[in-house]
């Protein structure tokens, strides 16, 4: 495996004059962060004598290895950054180790705040569950004053569904001793009142009752509820300031009800504090929130407020969606997970480079010619064996993309695909396969968050870093490009206009230190590079024109095609963060002096 240069961190102190490192290995701290295992050589100043072992490498410490004993040793060394000549592997947005993305819910869950069910809510839990098809099942279980009262009934006959029926249970015992689970075998809908949250736990969690709900999941259909009935629905579940066990409808997630009418907040704001890896919805009376696959919908008459946790790199955030707003459940669980990892972006600054193999990094609309024939050429020619990527949210795609016949017709040897929605497939050998010895990559256009959702930290994701280390090329354009670079823009799956999306910020990093943006001068993203260069002022951030492209060969970048690639390079402190260099075709840019130079890469 090759290496690529960054910065040393070098001790202090006088006991250690001189640190030399060769890399051999590597090891992916569990927050994301990058932590190379080194061949130390250190030299002590005090004995003179060689002790020579492995360690990590890290910002504030070296843990140190003793090759004799091989007893682990921690050195509590404070550090200063020297821009030093010491060579690692490194794969800065690879984490194998880091935080599993949840995925979509399976069916619909509407989450009642609590106040009246009014029949509009009600017909619309119907038209969900099939409409004039809809078999709903009750579970009333939690109101102990008169949990069998017919008016329960009545009133989801209104909404004309197929059958209504009532499942009730007085304790675990009645549970297990009777087939009310089959009441749920045919059922497209069910419903929980509202009441006490702990008696329901208490009588159907962990019962065949609660495997029957999550089947009416599985196949589509829904569960609800108002009240308790939707406090039950997070695993971590709020009963008074207390925590118990819900029934985890939701994962990742903490749900509140009667929010603002009772003035909920802060005891919300202490669950997520206490939970930080957990998005939590406050969601106000007369006010459902609906759960379908990753989007959430707001109706009814108030609000429905998202909490985030503060974390040591961001403050905390609340969301307010008003009726008829929607959000994305997975970007909001990311935006969690991504709150109890590492800082990112780093907050050093890295320079961009690509030891191994090249990048070209397409802006949208028509490639050029001479940048297909050159991707081409960089993969290998007639002997080239390329992977194309699609950028798809559908889960298959029947038929063969239109651009891998495009590659072929452009002399590429060997052309493939692959696409999936499934992070397993990612990391299954067979579908893997096709990577093993691709000397070229191409990423299509689309949203790059579906790039991100499907294999980000999978076996598909290494292979594809190991086809720049052997000395391939990987390509894309517009979304293919912006998810080369370690900081991702425009991640919002809700739409293109945000240009930093909390919990969509990473993309695959290729090119490390940098956030590239395209369809640049002609949607006018100028403004928008600029706020992300005050935010993030390490960055390099690089805007593509349509129709143009850039190749990156170890730290230097070539311009091909009409428009320009627009570096915003100005570093922080400078006072100059509008200011860019425009580099247009024929001119070379070399990203780690950050200067326009004339040669061409060799």
């Amino acid at each position: 495996m090759k290496s690529r240069k960054l910065v040393q961190l070098v001790p202090e102190k006088d006991c250690c004059e001189k640190l030399r490192g060769d890399a051999t290995t590597q090891d992916f701290g569990k927050n994301g962060i990058c932590r190379t295992v080194l061949h130390l050589q250190v030299v002590s100043g005090q004995k003179g004598e060689p002790d020579v072992g492995t360690g990590f490498w890290g910002l504030d410490q070296l843990d140190h290895l003793n090759q004799d004993n091989q007893k682990l040793m921690r050195l509590e060394i404070p550090f200063t950054a020297i821009l030093l000549s010491m060579t690692i592997t490194a794969w800065a947005q690879f984490d194998p180790k880091g935080p599993e993305p949840l995925p979509a819910i399976r069916g619909t869950l509407f989450l009642h705040g609590g106040g009246a069910v009014s029949p509009e809510m009600r017909s619309i839990f119907t038209q969900l569950a099939g409409g004039k098809e809809a078999r709903i099942v009750v579970i009333p279980t939690a109101d102990a004053s008169d949990p069998l009262d017919q008016k329960k009934i009545d009133v989801w006959l209104q909404a004309e569904p197929k059958t209504v029926e009532f499942l009730h249970a007085e304790s675990r015992d009645e549970v297990e001793r009777s087939n009310l689970d089959e009441l749920l075998a045919n059922a497209t809908g069910v419903w929980f009142s509202g009441g006490k949250q702990s008696t329901l736990v208490k009588v159907y969690a962990n019962t065949k009752v609660e495997e029957g709900i999550l089947r009416v999941l599985e196949r589509g259909g829904i569960v609800g509820g108002t009240s308790a009935g939707t406090a039950i629905a997070s695993k971590v579940m709020l009963v008074n300031n207390d925590f118990q066990t819900g029934f985890d409808f939701l994962p990742g997630c903490l749900v509140d009800q009667h929010f603002l009418v009772r003035n909920r907040s802060d005891r919300l704001r202490r669950a997520v504090a206490a939970h930080p890896d957990l998005v939590g919805f406050g969601i106000d009376e007369r006010t459902a929130l609906i759960v379908r696959g990753r989007h959430l919908d707001v109706v009814g008459e108030s609000d429905v407020v998202v909490m985030l946790a503060a974390s040591s790199q961001r403050p905390e955030r609340t969301d307010i969606l008003k009726p008829g707003m929607r959000a994305d459940l997975i970007a909001l669980r990311r935006a969690a997970q991504s709150r109890q990892s590492a800082p990112f972006p780093a907050k050093q600054v890295l320079v961009p480079t690509v030891p191994n193999g090249s990048l070209l990094i397409a802006g949208g609309g028509p490639l050029p010619d001479e940048a297909l024939r050159q991707f081409v050429e960089l993969a290998g020619g007639k002997d080239a064996r390329i992977v194309y990527v699609p950028c798809e949210e559908a889960k298959t795609i029947e038929s063969e993309p239109g651009m891998v016949r495009v590659l072929r017709n452009a002399g590429a040897g060997k052309v493939d695909w692959i696409h999936t929605k499934d992070r397993s497939l990612a990391n299954d050998p067979v579908f893997t396969s096709k990577l093993i010895d691709a000397t070229g990559i191409w990423f299509g256009g689309g949203r790059q968050w579906n790039f991100v959702d499907s294999y980000l930290n999978t076996e598909t994701h290494r292979l594809m870093h190991l086809v720049l280390e052997r000395g391939g090329v990987i390509g894309g354009s517009s979304a293919g490009a912006s998810i080369q670079g370690d900081y991702m823009p425009r991640g919002d799956p809700m739409g293109n206009t945000e240009m930093m999306a909390e919990g969509y910020e990473r993309g695959m990093g290729f090119l490390t230190g940098v956030a590239i943006d395209q369809h640049f001068t002609q949607r006018n993203r100028f403004p928008d590079m600029q706020l992300l260069k005050r935010t993030f002022p390490q960055l390099l951030g690089i805007g593509i024109d349509e129709g143009t492209c850039m190749i990156v060969k170890k730290g230097q970048a070539e311009v091909i095609g009409p428009g320009q690639v627009a570096f915003f390079d100005r570093p922080e402190g400078s006072g100059s963060i509008q200011e860019h260099t425009s580099v247009v075709a024929g001119q070379v840019y070399d990203l780690e002096r950050r200067v326009r130079v004339e040669a061409r890469i060799k």
